[in-house]
């Protein structure tokens, strides 16, 4: 089965609805977004909009993924020149996810505040569990890879990694750090393994 391919046109609004919302984001701030402006600074209909995105929610969600395209791809070229072992693959992707985090880290509030439980059926969320399960894997077989991806990924859920930036005022340096340590740790649970063994 063949997935259907975007109409010219269609691609085309799309970048100008993105790029809009991006302006008004930079412009005014995420709390005054609203479809209605969004389609005005893009210069389309407001059906056209919400045929598209149906609502601010699904708007969001469309950047974050736009945002989330662009880290996979800076990955996917970090990779590029040979198979990195899965210690430092791992440090890269989390490591990455911090930066991408804090950059997006008002959208990512405002996704969070308009569909709380969204982020866990998201395709983003779903790629990243994959990914890093699946570096857990190869880094450290005994371990269930499923579960730690999903502690993993906890440490990216915008209140928690607001409140660490702001109300704790931790630079993203010390929450790489703190991913260093538990990638290590895994790292250590491996070595125990094969001594045991």
């Amino acid at each position: 089965m063949t997935v259907p391919t975007e109409r010219a046109d269609a691609a085309r609004n799309r970048l100008r609805i993105l790029d809009a919302a991006r302006r008004l984001l930079a412009a005014d701030g995420f709390a005054d977004l609203s479809l209605d402006a969004v389609a005005k600074e893009a210069g389309v209909g407001v059906g056209t909009v919400y045929r598209r995105f149906h609502n601010r929610a699904g708007l969001v969600y469309a950047l974050i993924e736009d945002n989330e395209t662009r880290f996979q791809e800076a990955f996917t070229r970090h990779c590029e020149d040979g198979a990195p072992p899965a210690h430092d693959r791992l440090r890269a992707f989390l490591h990455g996810m911090a930066e991408l985090v804090d950059d997006n880290r008002e959208l990512l509030l405002l996704a969070e505040a308009s569909a709380p439980a969204g982020r866990y059926h998201s395709a983003p969320f779903r790629r990243h569990h994959e990914q890093i399960a699946g570096m857990v894997a190869e880094l450290s077989p005994g371990v269930d890879a499923a579960y730690v991806a999903d502690l993993l990924l906890m440490a990216y859920t915008p209140g928690l990694f607001d409140f660490q930036r702001t109300e704790r005022g931790w630079d993203v340096d010390r929450i790489k750090r703190g991913l260093d340590a538990l990638i290590t740790g895994l790292g250590a649970v491996e070595e125990s393994d094969q001594q045991t063994s």
